[in-house]
């Protein structure tokens, strides 16, 4: 029976099984199972502030806060407090809590286990195939349940056709390349599976969920209009583990960035009042569709907070972040992750922003001696004005952190000022060189050739270089997804 207002892995309805397994086996706290750093039900404890899956990689918490007992159990179950050691994992999944709360039979309302749910099922998963009597059966994984509750269930009383479609996609999926693409059924492969079709299968519904839950967190920590999809068809590859999504750039400790304009205009009409960028010895960028005019190395000035014109303005394009649906994907060309659009992009088109962790060029050149050694680059060195800082995407990004090189690119760089206008600290905006189909791999050339220019408006020399390794620049695999060469 599914559980009241779940929802089955990828939004699937009715997910459940026509009746109920029995119970799941009654099991005590074991003293050797207790974790050295573990929340105990007879005092006030430390629990996370938000499920560990909030921050993307599923086994990380940062945010604590002190809560009373009756938080943690829910404040309903008598007979927990006869539990004086019972005890769980310091960083414990959400999950893991549901699981923990059901095989102990407690409530707790704050991760979504009641009574009214507490002994509902529903198909999480499946994990295996059998034929017993002329009968198919298939192992159910149960949601908010732990593994060790897994029963076989007959053919009959599942009601979750899109698991059952994706059970029989992962298995062929493995046969087929266990032969080179040659599709193979194995010898009495219709009475049982072999262990290791069955692990393959559940290794992959595990990724899909943890790929979804990834998605839900980007998309809960974005501030654009497109959404932000994940996909990965090639390999078992999960979410990166120490990767944190950030809509702006942010200032290592010892920067400062002032995002306080200065002025602003007073247009009625930007397109021919005297507008920021006349104000800043420039042009304006874009046209009246949107599209960016000037030449690649001329700075872009947008309208900022005190410019009297409103949100409508044709000036404000980067500001409004990225309106096109993006998909982060495995690529299959040995590249780790890349970015696609999901929808056509016109010619000279914004599509997203680079941010990441502003820090001093000193210790870029140390970060660098490291992601060189790993074949990686996400620094973007700042050089507008001054050699001062430098922009690493490596662990704090945005979409633009996947997007891999190359030397033909669909994407062209451009420097934004809009609130901050210290020279030091240009924005980095990503256009569209071409029209881009839907389906199509974004790219930008990390060495960006020919971008060192001098520039004719304000006079004075602009340059932006990614710190591109040698070893990246030959194809190394980059371990954390994304910047690679094409």
């Amino acid at each position: 029976m599914a559980a009241a207002g779940a929802e089955a892995p990828r939004g699937e309805a009715g997910a459940q099984c026509h009746r109920p397994p029995g119970p799941p086996p009654r099991q005590k706290p074991s003293r050797t199972a207790m974790w050295a750093g573990r929340l105990r039900a007879d005092t006030p404890s430390a629990v996370p502030s938000r499920p560990a899956t909030d921050l993307g990689h599923g086994c990380s918490v940062r945010a604590w806060v002190q809560v009373p007992r009756a938080r943690v159990l829910g404040g309903v179950c008598a007979r927990a407090a006869s539990f004086k050691a019972w005890c769980v994992p310091c960083l414990v999944s959400l999950d893991t809590l549901q699981e923990l709360c059901r095989k102990e039979k407690l409530t707790c309302k704050s991760i979504g286990i009641t009574k009214r749910n507490l002994n509902n099922y529903e198909v999480e998963y499946l994990c295996d195939y059998k034929v017993v009597k002329d009968v198919e059966y298939y192992l159910v994984k149960w949601k908010g349940w732990p593994e060790s509750t897994n029963t076989w269930e007959p053919l009959s009383n599942l009601r979750c056709p899109q698991l059952l479609q994706q059970f029989s996609s992962d298995k062929n999926s493995f046969l087929s390349r266990v032969k080179k693409g040659k599709a193979v059924t194995p010898k009495n492969s219709r009475k049982s599976l072999p262990p290791a079709v069955a692990e393959y299968i559940v290794k992959k519904a595990k990724q899909r969920i943890a790929l979804q839950r990834w998605q839900d967190y980007l998309n809960r920590r974005k501030n654009h209009k497109g959404m932000i999809f994940v996909e990965n068809t090639v390999d078992l590859e999960g979410p990166p583990l120490d990767f944190y999504y950030i809509n702006e750039y942010r200032p290592a400790p010892g920067i400062t960035i002032n995002n306080e304009a200065t002025f602003g205009c007073s247009c009625t009409d930007c397109f021919m009042g005297k507008c920021c960028p006349v104000e800043a010895g420039v042009v304006l960028a874009y046209n009246k569709n949107q599209q960016i005019k000037i030449k690649p190395g001329t700075p872009i000035y947008e309208c900022n907070s005190r410019c009297r014109c409103g949100p409508d303005c044709p000036n404000r394009i980067v500001q409004k972040g990225t309106q096109y649906s993006l998909c982060i994907f495995r690529t299959s060309n040995g590249c780790g992750w890349g970015v696609k659009t999901l929808v056509k992009i016109k010619r000279m088109s914004f599509v997203m922003e680079y941010v990441g962790e502003v820090i001093t060029s000193e210790e870029a050149e140390k970060r660098g001696q490291l992601y060189d050694n790993q074949g990686i680059t996400y620094l973007f060195d700042l050089d507008y004005e001054s050699d001062e800082f430098t922009v690493d995407a490596a662990r704090y990004g945005n979409v633009s952190h996947f997007v891999n090189h190359s030397c033909d690119p669909n994407l062209q760089v451009f420097s934004v000022f809009i609130e901050n206008l210290d020279t030091r600290l240009p924005r980095i905006a990503l256009f569209s060189t071409r029209t881009i189909k839907a389906g199509e791999e974004l790219t930008f050339d990390y060495q960006m050739k020919g971008m060192v220019f001098k520039n004719n408006f304000i006079g004075i020399g602009f340059s932006m270089t990614m710190k591109a390794s040698q070893t990246n620049v030959e194809g190394k695999r980059n371990r954390a997804g994304g910047g690679h060469t094409k």
